[in-house]
């Protein structure tokens, strides 16, 4: 076992090079506060202002207009809908979609209302974390001076945390009820109007704009079914049913489409390498300043000072791992 129990009275029998390699990583560990970290920094501005970018591509020609693109909404396993989305930024502008009723050879044709545009939240969302995590990054400019690994942890931990933020929004669409869904402001904006058995709902899952649609039957009163309101759900499933102004529906059919939206996929990219370059700094941060700091138990612990060397010879994350590792035996 380790004897961590020597008198701090043997500090003074440092050796001459044990006090000039700390002097080395005391001084490797201020260069990597004033020039690697704002490094990073800035690659990490460069990285986020690219994804913000792609959140308010302009239109060609006129770059005070963002752009309009139209998606065509498919599925391999089914044609019951079919559809044309028109998104520009974080707002769909137009649809067109068509329904074929289920146990007939009727279509319905729906289309936004031309006063109409519906904001998808998750896109919204997202973009507003991206723009945090850069006003974070903007405070710290090449002029300022990290004093402390600390210091350089807490600002990662911040932008970090508002990149996990952004990518969980458009990886996590919202859950919802069904009675949510059918008092939702979306039914309201088609022409001609919805009826009363159709629903519809749009949301974003990863790099992809999702429809879906249901169809419902009316629950008689008298009806002997056993009746279970289903709760929140990103997609509810054929069978299940709630309650609307004292009326009992059942979902009957369920249509899922979908298209990809190539921008979106570029956004999840950038937030996977500036989340990798944050803790990439931090793990450099902890490996400089982990292995500093056992430099100053090995007095201490002389049983280590045989792994020292050989670790000081590898990689940074061999280094990070050998340090946590004497740090829970010391």
């Amino acid at each position: 076992m380790l004897n961590t129990q020597r008198s701090l009275s043997e500090l003074p029998k440092m050796s001459a090079a044990s006090q000039v390699e700390r002097a080395v990583l005391e001084e490797e560990f201020n260069w990597l506060l004033k020039e690697e970290v704002h490094a990073v920094l800035k690659q990490l501005q460069d990285v986020l202002k690219e994804a913000s970018r792609r959140f308010s591509m302009p239109t060609p020609g006129l770059e005070s207009q963002l752009k309009q693109e139209n998606f065509i909404l498919g599925s391999s396993t089914m044609d019951q809908v079919k559809g044309v989305l028109t998104l520009q930024g974080d707002a769909l502008t137009q649809t067109d979609i068509n329904l074929k009723v289920a146990k007939s050879s009727q279509v319905l044709h729906f289309q936004f209302r031309e006063d109409k545009q519906w904001k998808l939240q998750q896109i919204q969302d997202a973009r507003n974390h991206v723009n945090q995590a850069l006003q974070l990054l903007s405070s710290r400019d090449e002029s300022y001076h990290f004093k402390t690994g600390a210091e350089v942890n807490k600002l990662m931990d911040a932008v970090m945390l508002q990149l996990t933020r952004a990518r969980n929004r458009l990886t996590t669409p919202a859950s919802l009820t069904l009675p949510e869904l059918a008092t939702s402001g979306l039914m309201k904006m088609f022409t001609p109007p919805m009826p009363g058995d159709v629903m519809v709902n749009f949301y974003i899952n990863l790099s992809k704009l999702c429809l879906t649609v249901y169809q419902l039957h009316v629950l008689p009163p008298n009806t002997t079914k056993n009746f279970k309101p289903a709760g929140s759900s990103v997609l509810h499933n054929p069978g299940a049913m709630f309650e609307l102004n004292n009326n009992r529906f059942e979902v009957s059919h369920v249509h899922k489409v979908e298209c990809v939206v190539p921008w979106l996929n570029d956004t999840l990219v950038f937030f996977t390498i500036s989340l990798q370059l944050c803790q990439q700094l931090k793990d450099k941060v902890w490996a400089v300043r982990g292995l500093g700091t056992l430099e100053r138990w090995l007095d201490f612990v002389p049983e280590l000072s045989s792994h020292l060397h050989t670790e000081r010879t590898k990689s940074s994350s061999d280094c990070l791992e050998f340090c946590q590792t004497a740090g829970r035996l010391l």
